[in-house]
Protein backbone atom coordinates (compact mmCIF):
# COMPACT_ATOMS: atom_id res chain seq x y z
CA UNK A 1 0.00 0.00 0.00
CA UNK A 2 1.34 3.41 -0.98
CA UNK A 3 0.92 6.54 1.17
CA UNK A 4 1.29 9.96 -0.45
CA UNK A 5 1.52 13.04 1.79
CA UNK A 6 0.89 16.09 -0.39
CA UNK A 7 3.60 18.64 0.37
CA UNK A 8 2.40 22.03 -0.86
CA UNK A 9 2.22 25.46 0.85
CA UNK A 10 -1.48 25.93 0.02
CA UNK A 11 -2.32 22.48 1.41
CA UNK A 12 -0.47 23.27 4.64
CA UNK A 13 -2.08 26.71 4.89
CA UNK A 14 -5.63 25.43 4.49
CA UNK A 15 -5.02 22.50 6.83
CA UNK A 16 -3.71 24.83 9.53
CA UNK A 17 -6.93 26.85 9.41
CA UNK A 18 -9.00 23.66 9.56
CA UNK A 19 -7.13 22.63 12.70
CA UNK A 20 -7.92 25.92 14.45
CA UNK A 21 -10.64 25.38 17.05
CA UNK A 22 -12.00 28.87 16.33
CA UNK A 23 -12.72 28.14 12.64
CA UNK A 24 -16.52 28.15 12.23
CA UNK A 25 -18.50 25.54 10.27
CA UNK A 26 -19.07 27.62 7.10
CA UNK A 27 -15.35 28.35 6.83
CA UNK A 28 -14.51 24.75 7.68
CA UNK A 29 -16.76 23.48 4.87
CA UNK A 30 -15.30 25.91 2.34
CA UNK A 31 -11.70 25.08 3.20
CA UNK A 32 -12.42 21.34 3.19
CA UNK A 33 -13.85 21.74 -0.29
CA UNK A 34 -10.76 23.63 -1.47
CA UNK A 35 -8.32 21.27 0.22
CA UNK A 36 -9.95 18.18 -1.28
CA UNK A 37 -9.59 19.63 -4.78
CA UNK A 38 -5.87 20.10 -4.17
CA UNK A 39 -5.53 16.54 -2.84
CA UNK A 40 -7.60 15.19 -5.71
CA UNK A 41 -5.21 16.78 -8.20
CA UNK A 42 -2.43 14.56 -6.85
CA UNK A 43 -4.70 11.56 -6.28
CA UNK A 44 -5.78 11.43 -9.92
CA UNK A 45 -2.31 11.40 -11.49
CA UNK A 46 -2.90 7.72 -12.33
CA UNK A 47 -6.44 8.14 -13.65
CA UNK A 48 -6.85 6.06 -16.79
CA UNK A 49 -6.89 7.85 -20.12
CA UNK A 50 -6.84 6.83 -23.77
CA UNK A 51 -5.66 8.60 -26.90
CA UNK A 52 -8.27 10.50 -28.87
CA UNK A 53 -8.06 12.60 -32.03
CA UNK A 54 -9.68 16.03 -32.03
CA UNK A 55 -9.82 18.89 -34.50
CA UNK A 56 -8.37 22.16 -33.26
CA UNK A 57 -9.20 25.39 -35.17
CA UNK A 58 -5.97 24.76 -37.11
CA UNK A 59 -5.37 21.02 -37.45
CA UNK A 60 -6.24 17.58 -36.12
CA UNK A 61 -4.21 16.43 -33.10
CA UNK A 62 -3.99 13.54 -30.69
CA UNK A 63 -4.88 14.17 -27.06
CA UNK A 64 -6.29 12.07 -24.24
CA UNK A 65 -9.64 11.57 -22.54
CA UNK A 66 -10.82 9.51 -19.58
CA UNK A 67 -11.52 5.90 -20.39
CA UNK A 68 -14.69 3.98 -19.66
CA UNK A 69 -15.92 2.83 -17.28
CA UNK A 70 -15.48 6.21 -15.64
CA UNK A 71 -14.01 6.44 -12.13
CA UNK A 72 -16.28 5.89 -9.15
CA UNK A 73 -16.17 8.36 -6.25
CA UNK A 74 -17.28 6.89 -2.91
CA UNK A 75 -17.83 9.24 0.05
CA UNK A 76 -18.16 7.43 3.37
CA UNK A 77 -21.14 8.87 5.23
CA UNK A 78 -21.53 11.25 6.87
CA UNK A 79 -18.31 13.25 6.95
CA UNK A 80 -17.22 12.10 3.50
CA UNK A 81 -20.08 14.10 2.01
CA UNK A 82 -18.22 17.27 2.95
CA UNK A 83 -15.47 16.22 0.55
CA UNK A 84 -17.68 15.33 -2.41
CA UNK A 85 -18.00 18.72 -4.12
CA UNK A 86 -14.27 19.31 -3.98
CA UNK A 87 -13.65 15.96 -5.66
CA UNK A 88 -16.31 16.18 -8.35
CA UNK A 89 -15.24 19.71 -9.25
CA UNK A 90 -12.02 18.17 -10.54
CA UNK A 91 -13.62 14.96 -11.85
CA UNK A 92 -17.15 15.95 -12.94
CA UNK A 93 -17.75 12.93 -15.20
CA UNK A 94 -17.16 10.41 -12.41
CA UNK A 95 -20.01 8.28 -11.09
CA UNK A 96 -20.82 8.60 -7.38
CA UNK A 97 -21.64 5.80 -4.97
CA UNK A 98 -22.45 6.14 -1.28
CA UNK A 99 -21.31 3.99 1.60
CA UNK A 100 -22.51 4.35 5.18
CA UNK A 101 -20.44 2.60 7.84
CA UNK A 102 -20.50 2.75 11.63
CA UNK A 103 -18.87 0.77 14.43
CA UNK A 104 -21.09 -1.89 15.95
CA UNK A 105 -21.06 -1.14 19.70
CA UNK A 106 -21.42 -4.84 20.50
CA UNK A 107 -18.75 -6.30 18.24
CA UNK A 108 -16.67 -3.10 17.86
CA UNK A 109 -16.40 -3.96 14.16
CA UNK A 110 -17.45 -1.67 11.28
CA UNK A 111 -20.98 -2.38 10.09
CA UNK A 112 -22.47 -1.20 6.79
CA UNK A 113 -25.83 0.58 7.11
CA UNK A 114 -26.03 2.11 3.62
CA UNK A 115 -24.73 0.68 0.36
CA UNK A 116 -25.45 2.53 -2.88
CA UNK A 117 -22.68 1.04 -4.99
CA UNK A 118 -22.67 -1.06 -8.15
CA UNK A 119 -22.46 -4.78 -7.41
CA UNK A 120 -19.91 -5.28 -10.17
CA UNK A 121 -16.87 -2.99 -10.03
CA UNK A 122 -14.65 -5.08 -12.28
CA UNK A 123 -11.89 -2.96 -13.76
CA UNK A 124 -13.06 0.21 -12.00
CA UNK A 125 -10.89 2.89 -10.47
CA UNK A 126 -12.39 4.08 -7.18
CA UNK A 127 -11.71 7.16 -5.07
CA UNK A 128 -12.85 6.84 -1.45
CA UNK A 129 -13.48 10.03 0.54
CA UNK A 130 -12.99 9.81 4.31
CA UNK A 131 -11.71 12.89 6.18
CA UNK A 132 -9.97 11.18 9.11
CA UNK A 133 -7.95 7.98 8.92
CA UNK A 134 -7.77 7.30 12.65
CA UNK A 135 -7.98 3.65 13.76
CA UNK A 136 -8.37 2.47 10.18
CA UNK A 137 -11.19 0.00 10.80
CA UNK A 138 -13.86 1.76 8.74
CA UNK A 139 -11.58 2.55 5.82
CA UNK A 140 -10.20 -1.00 5.72
CA UNK A 141 -13.73 -2.40 5.62
CA UNK A 142 -14.72 0.01 2.83
CA UNK A 143 -11.68 -0.86 0.73
CA UNK A 144 -12.27 -4.58 1.21
CA UNK A 145 -15.86 -4.22 0.02
CA UNK A 146 -14.72 -2.43 -3.14
CA UNK A 147 -12.02 -4.96 -3.90
CA UNK A 148 -14.40 -7.87 -3.29
CA UNK A 149 -16.65 -6.38 -5.97
CA UNK A 150 -13.80 -6.23 -8.47
CA UNK A 151 -12.25 -2.76 -8.15
CA UNK A 152 -8.58 -3.01 -9.08
CA UNK A 153 -7.28 0.50 -8.34
CA UNK A 154 -8.44 2.27 -5.18
CA UNK A 155 -7.27 5.59 -3.77
CA UNK A 156 -8.45 6.85 -0.39
CA UNK A 157 -8.35 10.63 0.03
CA UNK A 158 -8.12 11.75 3.67
CA UNK A 159 -7.56 15.17 5.18
CA UNK A 160 -5.51 13.64 7.98
CA UNK A 161 -4.09 10.25 8.87
CA UNK A 162 -2.64 8.70 12.01
CA UNK A 163 0.33 6.33 11.86
CA UNK A 164 -1.71 3.69 13.70
CA UNK A 165 -4.50 3.92 11.13
CA UNK A 166 -2.16 3.59 8.18
CA UNK A 167 -0.52 0.56 9.76
CA UNK A 168 -3.88 -1.02 10.53
CA UNK A 169 -5.17 -0.59 6.97
CA UNK A 170 -1.96 -1.97 5.52
CA UNK A 171 -1.96 -4.92 7.91
CA UNK A 172 -5.60 -5.78 7.27
CA UNK A 173 -5.57 -5.37 3.52
CA UNK A 174 -2.27 -5.33 1.72
CA UNK A 175 -1.12 -8.91 2.19
CA UNK A 176 -4.50 -10.57 1.71
CA UNK A 177 -6.16 -8.40 -0.92
CA UNK A 178 -3.22 -7.60 -3.14
CA UNK A 179 -2.08 -11.21 -3.11
CA UNK A 180 -5.55 -12.53 -3.93
CA UNK A 181 -6.90 -9.82 -6.21
CA UNK A 182 -3.95 -7.81 -7.50
CA UNK A 183 -5.63 -4.55 -6.47
CA UNK A 184 -3.60 -1.37 -6.13
CA UNK A 185 -4.25 0.47 -2.85
CA UNK A 186 -3.17 4.01 -2.05
CA UNK A 187 -3.82 6.70 0.57
CA UNK A 188 -3.45 10.40 -0.28
CA UNK A 189 -3.49 12.80 2.66
CA UNK A 190 -2.54 16.34 3.65
CA UNK A 191 -0.60 15.16 6.72
CA UNK A 192 0.26 12.18 8.88
CA UNK A 193 -0.09 13.35 12.48
CA UNK A 194 1.68 12.21 15.63
CA UNK A 195 -0.59 9.55 17.13
CA UNK A 196 -4.02 8.53 18.38
CA UNK A 197 -5.12 9.43 21.89
CA UNK A 198 -6.83 7.00 24.27
CA UNK A 199 -10.22 7.78 22.70
CA UNK A 200 -9.05 7.10 19.15
CA UNK A 201 -8.81 10.76 18.09
CA UNK A 202 -5.93 11.96 15.92
CA UNK A 203 -3.43 14.20 17.77
CA UNK A 204 -2.98 17.11 17.11
CA UNK A 205 -5.76 16.53 14.57
CA UNK A 206 -8.67 18.85 13.99
CA UNK A 207 -11.41 17.29 16.14
CA UNK A 208 -14.43 15.44 14.78
CA UNK A 209 -14.61 16.33 11.09
CA UNK A 210 -18.33 15.56 10.81
CA UNK A 211 -19.25 17.76 13.76
CA UNK A 212 -17.12 20.61 12.49
CA UNK A 213 -18.48 20.34 8.95
CA UNK A 214 -22.13 20.32 9.95
CA UNK A 215 -22.14 22.04 13.34
CA UNK A 216 -23.81 19.22 15.25
CA UNK A 217 -22.83 15.94 16.86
Amino acid sequence: METLVVDHPLVAHKLTTLRNVHTDSPTFRRLTDELVTLLAYEATRDVRVADVTVDTPLTPMTGVQLTRPTPLVVPILRAGLGMLDGMTRLLPTAEIGFLGMARDERTLQPATYADRLPQDLSGRQCYVLDPMLATGGTLAAALKLLVDRGADHITAICLLAAPEGLSAVEKKLTETLQADHGATLRVVTAAVDERLDDNGFIVPGLGDAGDRLYGCS
